[in-house]
């Protein structure tokens, strides 16, 4: 019995260490990501993915860094890297964590990613899969702050292109700053960007 209770009190000992550098891991690539130290940022989300192989957001946030930074690059070869390595880590996360709508986010937008490198050609494939993607997120979670405001978001975009109304996109651009007001993360390190971007898009409709 002492034996067993001492497994017991050791394992569970490896877990609260296990959990603590997880938390410090994530802390760590999350101030680099802060001070704009993104590829230092990427690297340790990396090496925590490749120790807690059973968390999406190590993953997640590795998509959603190259996803960013591909928005942010005219350079082709920069840009089809930044796509597939986002894509892999989208690949990875949602083999941990299926039916994940925070995860349908980054993968409708780093469609959309690709979709204005060529909007020529890319526009009518891509443009389905991007709506596919937050239409499947909001039937899991209907009151997903960002699935809601991304989806609004993308909608102005393809709106104005058709110089067709953008009041409907405007509303739910406004309901999704009420959902980020009563959105709680589940821990510090999961997804709760948007609100500041939001109400940005919300000025701008009016």
């Amino acid at each position: 019995m002492k034996t067993i209770i001492t497994s017991i009190a050791f394992f569970i000992c490896s877990m609260l260490s296990a959990q603590t550098q997880f938390e410090q891991g994530m802390g760590k690539a999350m101030q680099l990501w802060g001070a704009g130290k993104n590829t230092e940022a990427v690297a340790t989300f990396e090496r925590i993915a490749s120790v807690e192989k059973t968390n999406w957001l190590p993953n997640y946030y590795i998509a959603f860094i190259n996803t960013i930074d591909a928005f942010g690059t005219k350079d082709k070869e920069k840009v089809s890297a930044l796509i597939t390595k986002a894509q892999d880590a989208i690949d990875n996360a949602t083999v941990i964590s299926p039916n994940n709508p925070e995860i349908m986010v980054v993968q409708a937008m780093l469609y959309t990613a690709i979709l204005i490198q060529d909007p020529m050609t890319n526009g009518q494939k891509y443009s389905g899969l991007v709506m596919e993607q937050y239409t499947k997120a909001l039937a899991i979670n209907p009151n997903n702050p960002r699935a809601v405001f991304s989806k609004a978001e993308f909608e102005i975009g393809g709106a104005k292109y058709w110089k067709t109304d953008t009041k409907p996109m405007c509303e739910a651009i406004a309901k999704s700053i009420e959902l980020f007001a009563n959105f709680k993360p589940e821990t510090p390190f999961h997804p709760s960007w948007g609100l500041d971007r939001a109400q940005e898009a919300l000025k701008s409709c009016k």
